[in-house]
């Protein structure tokens, strides 16, 4: 039983963290920010029905946005992804799944955003066209 009972309370104290919980801001000396509301902040730049990407991570950085459902090629009027920066997060403000293509006018597809939400990509290519999924 003493087998079984160590085991119990070493499962609890794992489960609670060991006493230690994630380093917020304050622990540095600076006002506490949670971790959702810097990038929701950020990622608020993106205008209702818009799908915006952006070429710095949680919204940050130069922001391209299209209010068209599709794009066949996003360089057209998208600043740094014609000057060649990869996208490295994106927002969804549509009320419709996009899905998009590191290739113009639909082709590799890479990845798909659902209505409302967004995030950082994995940031190592360009999306180069996007439309409804």
């Amino acid at each position: 039983m003493n087998r079984i009972t160590a085991l119990a309370a070493t499962a609890v104290v794992l489960a609670f963290g060991l006493g230690t919980g994630p380093v917020s801001a304050t622990d540095a000396g600076r006002p506490a920010v949670s971790e959702a509301a810097a990038p929701a902040a950020a990622f608020a730049r993106c205008t209702h029905g818009y799908f915006c990407a952006f070429d710095g991570w949680n919204g940050e950085g130069t922001r391209c946005q299209w209010s068209a459902r599709e794009m066949r090629n996003t360089a057209d009027n998208c600043s740094f992804i014609r000057e060649g920066r990869n996208v490295l997060s994106v927002w969804n403000k549509t009320e419709h799944r996009v899905q998009y293509y590191t290739q113009t006018n639909f082709n590799s597809r890479v990845g798909s955003t659902l209505a409302g939400q967004g995030g950082n990509l994995q940031g190592n290519y360009q999306i180069r066209s996007f439309k409804p999924q």
